[in-house]
């Protein structure tokens, strides 16, 4: 008899907590948490799922908005917030899952379960998703400026020596490893303060690309070029010697693209430039660094002397006289035409620019040379064609008194080409074309004021421009321009 009621008593209590189980989910109209749950640090103990969800992303929020200090290298810090990575909310199911705590399973383990909840809790942890692109973004735009980049061994020449500087390693923001730091630092809820998230952003060295010992094999001269611009003024030539003096000391390392643009821009009156004449529409026009075309000329015979790789070059739109038909390289900002070249060798060049008072330019090019010494080059232009003016054209400007007249001379248009030819113990081995230019032709050019207040006067000189001869329209334009002398003295 006791054995039976003692299993009848167990079998009550069983039967009191399913009926008290069962009444008490039937008491309640919505779902709640059962005490000693939370999300993170929110105890949702008591709330339905709507209410634990707004919990959540009100807790969510306050994490967007939250400071995150990303710190590089020296020191350097900048301010975001987690929102700038796009940061959101990914495991929302964790909310049901808190909620089915204790209602599931037979009567046993339920009743376990709530005991464990009771004595010890139950967290659940939120898990977050990124936006990697916008994480990539925040660093480029705001923390790539911290970044220590490598230095190069550089050299100078000085006094006809050469003079070389250390290489200095950098360093520079990972950025795929920073990505995730970021983002594994924002997941965990223990890796904030009052104050928000601080993170160091991980840095790699940047080793640099050249080397001291690199540059101490450069003693051998490959390819040097002069140019004289004795007959030009004192803007132009000064434009000539800043052009050479910037280019002067540049180290280009094996398999570097050089750009002549890049490294003389900007053509204004702090980087040293002056207004003198350069080529417009087959006119000699004053503009900021005439001259500077001379410059990459002489650079691109120096190159071709060196047989190093020419990228891009391009001819004047009519002839140059400092150097032979198909031999310049002419310079335009706003055309987009730039002087380029490739060290092709396997050695670093080092590049020399040379003005004096003999208004002489040179460039002279070191690096190391690995050509046959019975070797030789040399580089001829071949006319296809020449293309001489037969007429003359004369420009009215009414911005100009009568008696103004500025000639400008004829330029001959010429098509051609330019040929490297190799010579080995003297004897022609081979011959190769280097470029096709053409030039155009222009007229002899006058431009003729023919602003007066006198109608008779304005008619007699327009018929003069009428002839299309200019030494005609000069004798008129004297004659005009002594009666007008005449007759302001008269006054």
């Amino acid at each position: 008899m006791k054995k039976f009621l003692r299993f009848t008593g167990i079998a009550l209590v069983a039967a009191l907590l399913i009926g008290g189980s069962t009444l008490s989910i039937r008491a309640e109209e919505t779902p709640q948490m059962k005490t000693g749950i939370y999300i993170e640090d929110i105890d949702v103990s008591g709330m339905t799922a709507e209410e634990a969800t707004a919990a959540v992303e009100n807790y969510l929020t306050k994490m967007q908005t939250m400071p995150v200090v990303l710190r590089a290298a020296q020191g350097n810090e900048i301010e975001v917030t987690a929102a700038d990575f796009g940061m959101e909310w990914s495991n929302t199911d964790i909310v049901e899952e808190a909620l089915s705590v204790g209602t599931t399973g037979n009567p046993i383990a339920r009743y376990k379960e709530l005991k464990d909840l009771e004595t010890n809790g139950m967290v659940y942890h939120l898990e977050y998703t990124f936006d990697d692109a916008l994480v990539s973004q925040v660093i480029q735009e705001k923390c790539a400026e911290f970044d220590q980049h490598a230095q190069n061994a550089t050299m100078e020449r000085v006094n006809g020596e050469f003079v070389i500087h250390e290489e200095v390693a950098g360093a520079v923001i990972d950025e795929a490893a920073s990505v995730e730091a970021i983002k594994t630092a924002l997941s965990s809820a223990e890796n904030v303060s009052e104050e928000g998230f601080i993170i160091d952003l991980v840095a790699k060295v940047e080793e640099p690309v050249g080397k001291a010992e690199d540059l101490l094999l450069v003693k051998d001269l490959l390819g040097s070029f002069t140019t004289s611009y004795s007959s030009s003024g004192k803007a132009r030539s000064a434009n000539v010697a800043n052009g050479a003096a910037l280019i002067n000391g540049s180290v280009i390392y094996p398999g570097e693209e050089y750009s002549f643009y890049d490294n003389v821009k900007p053509f204004t009156y702090d980087n040293g430039y002056f207004m003198a004449g350069s080529y417009l529409s087959g006119m000699v026009v004053d503009s900021m660094g005439g001259g500077i075309c001379q410059v990459s000329t002489t650079l691109y015979n120096a190159v071709l002397m060196a047989e190093l790789e020419v990228t891009e070059r391009h001819n004047h739109s009519m002839i140059v006289t400092y150097t032979q038909v198909s031999g310049d390289a002419a310079i335009s900002e706003s055309a987009g035409k730039d002087f380029r070249f490739i060290n092709n060798t396997g050695y670093p060049i080092y590049i020399e620019g040379i003005t004096g008072e003999d208004k002489k330019i040179t460039f002279n090019i070191y690096g190391v040379e690995t050509r046959d010494e019975n070797r030789t080059i040399e580089y001829v232009n071949e006319i296809l064609q020449v293309i001489h003016p037969d007429y003359e054209k004369i420009i009215p400007d009414a911005g100009q008194g009568v008696g103004y007249v500025k000639v400008q001379s004829a330029h001959v248009g010429y098509k051609a080409q330019l040929w490297k030819v190799v010579y080995v113990d003297g004897v022609e081995v081979s011959r190769e074309q280097v470029n096709s230019s053409s030039y155009s032709m222009s007229p002899r050019t006058a431009v003729v004021g023919i602003n007066t207040a006198n109608p008779q006067r304005q008619a007699e000189i327009m018929a003069a421009i009428g002839t299309n001869n200019i030494e005609h329209v000069k004798g008129v334009a004297a004659a005009l321009y002594a009666q007008e002398v005449a007759e302001a003295a008269g006054q």
